[in-house]
């Protein structure tokens, strides 16, 4: 149930309509809490499986890009899906669950970025399934963490990160840890930084996790957030390898000094779970990356 609200406010209505509607509500057991909370708990059909996290600070990558952007119909997913040779990936967080990761595979998918945390408030519930599911399936995995830089530092999110599902060496299976930087889910599209502050939260971050795993970590974001909240003022590509987000039939300019890409999120569903993504490069590069600490 929804409600309009015209460009003047609520019409009034009379005290006597408002008692007749509030008492009918109440008789049919509705109340604002429990509005809010059936309007937005998924629920798992997995039996015996916990019920899906409702964190307020409970977003995915691209979920907000989406938002901005905007999203090509399901209608025109066809066009997007990757040639016969190309990696697949997807990612995937609190929201898929308990995942499947052998139909995964059998699926195309030969890498998955998985939610760990957001902020210091939120952690995945499923990461340890959906990390260790991953690599048990033969399917290269790695962490990334959702970024709201307006509530803490750089630094303090990186901490936060790995102490909680976003580390992983280079073992052959694991690819470097990811941070995803778009628009905020609750206010000014900056998060209220500067193009400098925004800088040097992310480069906070950035040597915070190669200070600690020995890897610089993966930066997702697109082009348009990238630009308009950093202000193209750093150059990061000779460290921090490219996650790209558009939802297009091509992958499009990239963010400010780049000139290459590692990894695509080309579409929000498709015929893997979670967010549809392509590798650029072969499969073999894709396993040094999962080897190398540099």
């Amino acid at each position: 149930m929804s409600t309009t609200f015209n460009a003047g406010g609520l019409r009034r209505t009379s005290a006597a309509a408002v008692g007749l509607c509030v008492a009918a509500l109440l008789l049919s057991g509705y109340s604002p809490a429990h509005a809010a909370t059936t309007a937005h708990t998924p629920t798992s059909t997995i039996p015996g499986a916990m019920p899906r996290p409702t964190a307020r600070d409970n977003h995915t990558a691209g979920s907000q890009i989406a938002k901005h952007e905007g999203n090509y119909a399901a209608a025109s997913f066809a066009s997007r899906v990757p040639g016969s040779g190309a990696v697949r990936g997807m990612d995937v967080s609190g929201h898929q669950g308990v995942v499947d990761w052998a139909a995964a595979y059998d699926g195309g998918a030969r890498f998955a970025y998985i939610k760990a945390t957001e902020s210091t408030t939120y952690t995945n519930p499923y990461s340890d399934q959906q990390f260790n599911g991953a690599a048990e399936a033969g399917i290269l995995r790695a962490a990334y963490h959702f970024a709201l830089p307006d509530r803490s530092d750089g630094a303090t999110q990186a901490d936060y990160f790995l102490d909680n599902g976003g580390g992983g060496g280079a073992d052959g299976r694991t690819l470097p840890p990811a941070v995803d930087m778009e628009y905020t889910p609750y206010g000014a599209t900056c998060y209220g930084l500067s193009h400098a502050e925004m800088v040097g939260w992310v480069k906070d971050f950035s040597d915070t996790v190669h200070a600690r795993t020995g890897r610089w970590p993966t930066i997702y974001t697109s082009t348009t957030w990238w630009s308009q909240c950093t202000g193209d003022l750093a150059d990061m590509s000779s460290t921090n390898s490219l996650w790209v987000a558009g939802y297009a039939p091509a992958v499009g300019p990239l963010p400010y000094a780049w000139s290459h890409y590692a990894f695509w999120q080309y579409a929000s569903s498709g015929t893997l779970v979670g967010d549809q993504n392509v590798f650029n490069g072969t499969y073999g590069a894709l396993q040094a990356l999962a080897g190398s600490a540099a």
